[in-house]
């Protein structure tokens, strides 16, 4: 078991508990669309294509919303059992530890009562060595340098600059905030106009 194994998990239940219509943080879906999106990705690459080449976009929505429209039980179903044959599903920790638990981040935190994660060694080592090496890219459009820090001082530089604005928080509210989540809890230490530069950056991978 890894951590997008208990990620998937986690995410399942919390499926099962809210149904198909709960709010999430992506702009314009419910859960359904969600799920869907998780089901698309693993079993129909020929349509996830589509999420990053525009001209397919068009065929990844209508995949998408046929797995939407399934019964819930069994769209949830697809979600807990990874496909054996998708490379994606095989690939383990490596393509799926950062999309799930963001994901089941987007679930959790649209809900008024939520709260972060207590810290998890384990789990916290798989997602900053995975934001460490997509961190320029998530901040490739900021004008000023940016600096990702951990409360214990490890930092990776996700833009680099002079006098950088450096976001400290506990690696997952540093993922998130990479991944254009706004329920990010960081803390901002640089010039009032730049951090200001950087809460309003278009950012995500």
């Amino acid at each position: 078991m890894g951590v997008a194994d208990d990620e998937r998990r986690l995410l399942t239940e919390l499926f099962e508990q809210v149904g198909p219509d709960a709010p999430t943080l992506c702009e314009g879906w419910r859960t359904r669309d969600l799920a869907a999106h998780l089901v698309l990705r693993e079993r129909r690459p020929d349509a996830a294509v589509g999420v990053l080449f525009k001209p397919l976009a068009g065929h990844t929505q209508r995949v998408q919303d046929s797995y939407a429209a399934k019964p819930w039980p069994e769209l949830v179903g697809l979600v807990r059992t990874p496909s054996r044959l998708s490379p994606v599903s095989l690939a383990g920790d490596l393509a799926n530890a950062v999309e799930y638990f963001v994901h089941h981040e987007d679930v959790r935190r649209a809900r008024p009562d939520w709260e972060p994660r207590s810290p998890d060694p384990v789990r916290d080592d798989v997602l900053w060595r995975r934001l460490a090496g997509m961190a320029r890219l998530a901040y490739r459009k900021s004008p000023v340098g940016v600096v990702l820090r951990r409360p214990d001082g490890r930092s990776t530089t996700a833009k680099p600059g002079a006098n950088p604005v450096v976001l400290t928080g506990q690696v997952t509210e540093l993922l998130m905030h990479a991944f254009g989540r706004d329920a990010a809890r960081v803390e901002y230490d640089g010039s009032e106009s730049d951090v200001r530069l950087v809460r309003d950056l278009d950012r995500g991978v």
